[in-house]
């Protein structure tokens, strides 16, 4: 009778474990690379150095969802275009960002604006 089901089912027991083991690993090679998507979507697109953060308080410039959103805008589309240091700006702030950390290195307001030459930046974004 055990003749009879392995004839039936034609894969020996070192196959159908080979074949689970195998199935095994590569649902949890999938597992992990849609755990390593999840925790990147999770962290933020845009973060501040501890220097660009002091500097905004000191200038007043209020960093809300709002101006994230727009800076995180601004390092995609910085991006896109294969710059790696770029001043994003409107008409009374500007940022000066490392796209590749996606890290904003400092602040300025606009008074400090018109005083500055902006160096070693390879790309400028207005802020929409």
């Amino acid at each position: 009778m055990a003749e009879r089901i392995n004839s039936i089912q034609g894969v020996s027991t070192v196959e159908r474990v080979q074949r689970v083991s195998q199935a095994g690993r590569t649902a949890a090679g999938q597992f992990g690379t849609l755990l390593r998507r999840e925790i990147k979507a999770a962290e933020p697109a845009i973060s501040f150095s501890k220097h660009a953060q002091s500097r905004a308080e000191e200038r007043g410039i209020q960093v809300d969802d709002a101006l994230m959103g727009q800076l995180a805008d601004s390092v995609e589309r910085a991006q896109a275009k294969g710059a790696t240091n770029i001043l994003a700006f409107d008409a009374t702030r500007a940022f000066i960002i490392n796209v590749p950390h996606g890290r904003v290195i400092t602040t300025m307001s606009q008074e400090e604006m018109e005083e500055n030459i902006f160096t070693n930046i390879d790309g400028a974004v207005l802020l929409k």
